[in-house]
């Protein structure tokens, strides 16, 4: 009885990781053949792009700068 439940286990467990890899296998061939799909390209764009050139990253260095400026104003 046992020997059973645990093959009908093993067996499950082997169908859920063939189940997996093909739904990955699908996803990765899909991705693959698909070329030019919107959010491929933006994953492109972004991970191209320097870190220097976000707007983000200016407005933090103009900040970091008048932060600077102001330290050195300060009286001690």
């Amino acid at each position: 009885m046992d020997s059973d439940r645990i093959l009908i286990a093993a067996l499950l467990f082997i169908a859920i990781v063939v189940g997996a890899n093909f739904v990955m296998y699908g996803i990765a061939r899909g991705a693959a053949r698909g070329g030019n799909t919107r959010w491929m390209s933006a994953l492109r764009n972004a991970l191209s792009k320097p870190m220097r050139d976000n707007p983000a990253n200016q407005s933090m260095d103009e900040l970091r700068t008048r932060v600077q400026e102001l330290e050195k104003k300060k009286p001690n």
